[in-house]
């Protein structure tokens, strides 16, 4: 599709008002932290969906579901005060390849995570190094839990820049943590500047911002998503994960080919 620089920038922006509304909730992982008041219980809650977001969405939320039940619904406080003997809930728990080894270390991980730091959103604060992006804080944040639970064997479930990763899924989580409340849909609640955040790139994504020029990359990988950065932030630089919703709702609802 061919559009001159203005037609498409209103294009764009005309499709991320009519997808970035609070409906869209309701078939979304991001309806799981939108289950929460508190902050903490927020971006806790908010990881787990956003590590499971592979597969059909109807299957990442039941599976977000069984995880947060699994945890007396409480996810703040069950990572704070879990003891070894309480990980155990978690056993039997599948989620395609992610399994119950591998939440049971995220959340020894992330125990140590909140004993250090204030919160998540602290961590990738203090571990950002760019004025352009959060690539930084993606390898500190995977690095980190790495080091202090998470088995080796969960590694490619978070993304690292630094290894080509496009890191879908941790963009998309801190969109939501980031990103303006103003529609109803991501929470704010991360002292980071929004302009520093990239678009979650995957296929729907990637093949719809290819049609529009906007990516010419063929591999789906950091280097594209930094590409697509430097084209959407001339059309709402302060704001890029807006255009997040215009791209994903004409590759998913509308069948962008």
């Amino acid at each position: 599709m061919k559009l001159k620089k203005s037609e498409l920038r209103d294009f764009l922006l005309e499709k991320a008002d009519l997808y970035a509304r609070k409906s869209f909730i309701h078939e979304d992982p991001i309806l799981i932290p939108h289950r929460f008041n508190q902050n903490d219980d927020i971006e806790i809650s908010g990881l787990l969906a956003a590590t499971l977001a592979w597969g059909q969405r109807k299957t990442i939320i039941a599976k977000s579901e069984d995880l947060i039940e699994r945890m007396d619904n409480a996810p703040a406080d069950f990572v704070k005060n879990a003891s070894r003997k309480d990980l155990e809930t978690f056993n039997g728990f599948v989620h395609r390849t992610f399994q119950a080894e591998d939440i049971k270390g995220l959340i020894s991980a992330l125990k140590v995570l909140y004993s250090k730091y204030h919160n998540i959103g602290d961590f990738f604060g203090q571990h950002l190094d760019s004025q352009e992006h959060l690539g930084a804080a993606f390898t500190a944040f995977k690095g980190y839990l790495l080091e202090n639970g998470l088995p080796n064997r969960a590694s490619k479930h978070f993304g690292d820049p630094t290894k080509g990763s496009a890191c879908k899924r941790i963009t998309m989580y801190s969109r939501w943590m980031t990103r303006t409340s103003k529609e109803g849909i991501d929470f704010g609640i991360w002292d980071i500047n929004s302009s520093l955040l990239s678009l979650p790139l995957d296929v729907h994504s990637g093949r719809v911002a290819r049609s529009l020029g906007l990516l010419k990359r063929k591999q789906s990988d950091w280097k594209a998503v930094r590409e697509l950065d430097h084209a959407v932030r001339k059309i709402e630089p302060n704001d890029p994960a807006r255009l997040d919703y215009a791209l994903f709702g004409l590759g998913v609802y509308e069948g962008w080919k």
